[in-house]
């Protein structure tokens, strides 16, 4: 199976590390049954998960603690949590989800564990070792059909998510334009591909877009840029209400986001045309599909007292209808808050079932088409 070749888009989700960090009771994951049907009623046929290669490759049966990443959202736990037997959980959820059709698409955020073991990665060649680990693990269940691609790395070159790559105290991070990054991906894939030739492979990103004219994007299946109208490489949204990653002022967020974005709607919806005519002319030059699983309006955000989803749904949903009708992509998310824990959004099927229904019967470039 691949993402770079299909016979129409997929409707894809996002459900990171939450799938096995968020299962205690009404966390929105501890009935796997449940949430998957949930996630089919929703027109879904694809989903982006976290497959922890480096804790697979360590030790896929012993119980993990994993930390927090103190984000303004409800991804993952909000605090220590332990995963225990993730390679048996992996093939667990992977089958579950075969039996839905619903594909799978395999990424890493790294995250920090009691062990740090994401720092036993010291080379390409370990980034792809720890990818074999796991791809081996899932082909050994007979579920390699059910892989759609493999993400090597969320946000790439991004230092949070790729602490492996720097010495300490780095905090910026390296250009996607530096021989070795590029040399990184290339040869970390080379080696996936020697074993694994069938499936599609990338290097997510969230940055750094000035670069896409010169990047050199050869060794890719296709490209995956997370594209929001808040993303500081877009807009100025967020240090224009006060709000910063770095201080997580999440009640800012919440007074200022919305009177902020209808202030000024009509120059936040150009930004939005612009970017993904942006991505899109990427695609062209490229020569390489689109897939996104993160976009549309604000990075951060979630259920809270005074959180209103009417605009953030407004602005998702003119993001869909606009990278649906380009044709470069071969699998578009409705957003990145598209799970169970995210109830505002959620509960609201029907605006769900018009998105997935018009990402599915969208256009498709010839070269994309099986």
């Amino acid at each position: 199976m691949t993402i770079s070749r299909v016979t129409r888009p997929y409707a894809i989700t996002m459900w990171e590390f939450s799938w096995i960090e968020r299962r205690w009771p009404g966390a929105g994951y501890e009935d796997w049954d449940q949430a998957l049907d949930e996630l089919a009623e929703r027109g879904y046929d694809a989903v982006r998960i976290d497959a922890f290669p480096h804790l697979i490759a360590a030790d896929p049966h012993k119980t993990w603690t994993i930390h927090s990443d103190g984000q303004d959202g409800d991804w993952g736990a909000p605090g220590e949590v332990d995963i225990s037997k993730v390679g048996e959980a992996l093939v667990e959820f992977i089958s579950k989800c075969k039996a839905r059709g619903i594909v799978v698409g395999l990424s890493t955020w790294y995250k920090r564990d009691n062990e740090d073991a994401r720092m036993l990665i010291k080379t390409a060649e370990d980034q792809a070792r720890v990818w074999l680990a796991t791809l081996d693990l899932i082909a050994a269940a007979g579920l390699i059909d059910a892989i759609l691609y493999v993400d090597l790395c969320n946000e790439f070159p991004n230092v949070k998510w790729a602490p492996y790559l720097y010495p300490p105290g780095q905090t910026a991070p390296d250009l996607l334009t530096a021989p070795r990054v590029i040399g990184w991906m290339r040869d970390s894939i080379a080696l996936l591909r020697q074993r694994y030739p069938e499936l599609d492979y990338t290097f997510s990103q969230s940055d750094q877009f000035e670069l896409w004219e010169q990047q050199d994007v050869s060794m890719l299946d296709f490209l995956e840029p997370h594209i929001w109208i808040t993303n500081p490489a877009m807009s100025s949204f967020y240090a224009d209400i006060g709000y910063s990653f770095k201080q997580r002022e999440f009640q800012t967020l919440i007074r200022k986001a919305k009177p902020h974005y209808l202030a000024d709607k009509q120059r936040f919806d150009t930004t939005l045309t612009e970017w993904i005519g942006k991505a899109a002319d990427w695609s062209r030059r490229s020569k390489l599909p689109l897939v996104t699983t993160e976009a549309w309006a604000s990075v951060m955000y979630r259920d809270w007292p005074m959180a209103d989803w009417d605009w953030m749904m407004d602005v998702c949903a003119d993001g869909v209808e606009q990278a649906a009708a380009t044709g470069r992509w071969t699998a578009i998310c409705t957003s990145n808050f598209c799970g169970p824990q995210y109830r505002g959004m959620w509960r609201d099927i029907a605006w769900h079932r018009r998105l997935t229904d018009i990402i599915k019967s969208s256009p498709l470039a010839a070269e994309f088409r099986k």
